[in-house]
């Protein structure tokens, strides 16, 4: 199964031509190198990590030294020294090849990552940037609560100031990378009675006392994802691990939604083409009423909807693609 699924997309006929004037042949390289390293180092092992619920630690810096981490970030931070090209290729090779138990490498590489390159002090960056790309460091993002999911200026999170840094209390859930994460960026009210203006970005250490985690969550899909609760018991976060400035966190947050979203975007798309590749093959192997599925009229008939549907998907999500690489990608209906 492992080779079927990193072959459906290069053997997929729904993706658009234009993709090739898209991803140049680096692209197409750093493509075959992703998929090699999830063929090796993944596959093989991915069902063991479906029942434990995480994928180990050690597979982290393996990614970095191939180069899978940050491959889009500027060598003089660690990074890849690529284009946001470069980490779509992740997005969409992980995706189809099912592998949810890396998936988190394009959280930590094309969320948390961004928020330290952008808004992180020179200090902050030339200090965990590498480490990050590196894999030595695991990073995860924490905004969703148990009463405050997409709706961030709801969260209950507090961070209260104190000498030399703020006291940090909460419960964050659904955190992709949680359980081996060594550092999270959490989301937090400095300010409570400010409301969306009154939230900061806190650069916490996962070891530090009072911060504890919860099992890996048994959930219905991406059983290999790491994906945890945090709780936060009046840790002390010093005022040099704040990022950027106290109380405009909610505007960095919507900020980088819009490339947050996109990714999710990239994944379906990858996700829809993979399905309908292994639905046909499926189609032409298996037999009923003396011939193949395939050969049915009414199962090409939906067979040619989806397909339709993966194609148009394809098509929007790399229209959004470019504009986004063009920095013209916004939030707002056009």
């Amino acid at each position: 199964m492992s080779g079927t699924r990193i072959q459906s997309m290069s053997n997929n006929s729904t993706q658009s031509n234009s993709r090739e004037n898209l991803f140049s042949p680096e692209h197409e390289l750093f493509r075959q190198t992703v998929r090699r390293f999830l063929e090796k180092e993944v596959l093989p092992f991915h069902a063991d990590w479906e029942r434990e619920g995480r994928a180990p630690r050690e597979i982290w810096t393996r990614a970095g030294a191939a180069g899978l981490l940050l491959p889009d970030l500027p060598a003089e931070y660690g990074g890849g020294g690529g284009d946001f090209l470069h980490f779509a290729v992740l997005v969409e090779e992980i995706a189809t090849a099912l592998a949810s138990g890396v998936s988190g490498f394009t959280t930590h590489s094309g969320v948390v990552a961004p928020y330290l390159l952008h808004f992180g002090t020179e200090e902050q960056k030339h200090q965990w940037l590498p480490r990050l790309a590196s894999g030595e460091v695991i990073a995860a993002i924490a905004m969703t609560e148990p009463s405050a999911g997409s709706d961030v200026k709801a969260i209950r999170t507090t961070a209260a100031k104190v000498p030399g840094g703020y006291r940090l209390k909460g419960q964050k859930t659904f955190i992709t990378n949680g359980w081996n994460a060594d550092r999270v960026l959490v989301a937090a009210k400095t300010a409570p009675e400010a409301g969306r203006h009154g939230i900061s970005l806190l650069w916490v250490d996962a070891h530090a006392e009072g911060f504890s985690k919860g099992a890996p969550l048994d959930k219905l899909g991406q059983k290999a994802q790491d994906t945890t609760e945090l709780f936060f018991d009046d840790v002390f976060v010093p005022a040099h691990d704040r990022l950027g400035e106290e109380n405009q966190a909610f505007t960095y947050l919507m900020r980088g939604l819009i490339q947050e979203r996109l990714m999710v975007a990239m994944r379906c798309a990858s996700l829809l083409e993979a399905s309908l590749g292994w639905t046909v093959d499926y189609a032409k192997e298996r037999q009923t009423f003396g011939k193949a599925l395939i050969e049915h009229q009414h199962l090409r008939f939906q067979l040619a909807e989806v397909k339709t549907l993966a194609y148009t998907t394809r098509v929007l999500v790399d229209h959004c693609l470019v504009e986004h690489m063009k920095g013209a990608l916004g939030v707002k209906a056009q």
